[in-house]
Formats: structure tokens, C-alpha cells, sequence
């Protein structure tokens, strides 16, 4: 499956994704910029914060309490802020499309 990382001035990282992996796994495993994951996908800072595509927010698990308050402390937050550690991945999220941020990169 696929998953497509665009910085912020259009720059797109297409890259492999398996099933079981949540989208902080695949930015940091293929080197993607601006996503750090520095607690290891505990949900316990946002340096994996991304903007999911708007067409993709239902199709995803919705977002808990505590990732949502762990997403205050950004500057950047948006409706549809997310933390890519969050995210676990399956089939049905071939073609996911994310946006990195800014404050990251």
C-alpha cells in the first residue's frame, strides 16, 4: 500500500506502508522530513503532527481526548490536526494522503 507525505510547499514523499504500521512508522522508517516521532509513537508529544486530507478524516480512527490534548500544545492545530502515531494503517488506507508542517521541517 501506499502513503503520500507533502510538505509544505508541495513537495510530495510517496512511500511503502504495511498494515499494522501507524503513518509516524512509515515517515520515520523512509526518511521522511519533518516527522521525528521522538517518543516513539506514545502519544506523549507532536512531533509527528500532520494534517490528514479532508477526504480521508472519516475513514480513519477518530481522534481520543488524549491525543487531543497533546495536540494543544501546537501552535499549528487545525480541524483536522492529527498525530501520525495515532494512526495505525490498513489496506483500506492505500492512498492515504497527509500534510506535514511547517514548524517541523
Amino acid at each position: 500500500m501506499r502513503l503520500t507525505f507533502i510538505e509544505p510547499d508541495g513537495t510530495a514523499h510517496e512511500r511503502d506502508a504495511t498494515p499494522g504500521q501507524s503513518v509516524m512508522e512509515v515517515a520515520v522508517g523512509s526518511g521522511v522530513p519533518g516527522i521525528l516521532g521522538d517518543c516513539g509513537g506514545a502519544c506523549a508529544c507532536a512531533t509527528c503532527h500532520v494534517y490528514v486530507e479532508p477526504e480521508w478524516e472519516g475513514r480513519i480512527v477518530p481522534i481520543t481526548d488524549f491525543e487531543s490534548d497533546m495536540l494543544d500544545i501546537v501552535d499549528e492545530r487545525r480541524p483536522n490536526s492529527r498525530l501520525g502515531c495515532q494512526i495505525r494503517l490498513g489496506q483500506e488506507h492505500d492512498g492515504l494522503v497527509v500534510h506535514l508542517t511547517a514548524a517541523l521541517l
